[in-house]
């Protein structure tokens, strides 16, 4: 998804908003790397449309605040074998 920079981290940020998805979905749904997303999202997404970074930002520091517990899940589903 080349194109519009900003475009693209405006997109980036709906999506992850209405999905309530991880950095890591986002690049998976979009094409992109995990550092893409980063800094569409931190560096460009603040600097026209702040309002909608406020609402990603929220978004994201939840997942964060929730990340260890995934990987704790996801390491018990490996080892029972699920």
């Amino acid at each position: 998804m080349k194109g519009n920079m900003e475009e693209r981290a405006e997109r980036l940020a709906l999506y992850i908003i209405e999905n309530r998805a991880t950095v890591r979905a986002a690049a998976q749904k979009f094409g992109i790397s995990k550092s893409t997303v980063h800094k569409d999202l931190a560096e460009r997404l603040p600097v026209y449309n702040r309002p909608l970074y406020l609402q990603v930002k929220q978004v994201l520091d939840e997942n964060k605040a929730e990340r260890h517990i995934r990987g704790g899940i996801a390491t018990r589903k490996k080892y029972k074998g699920i």
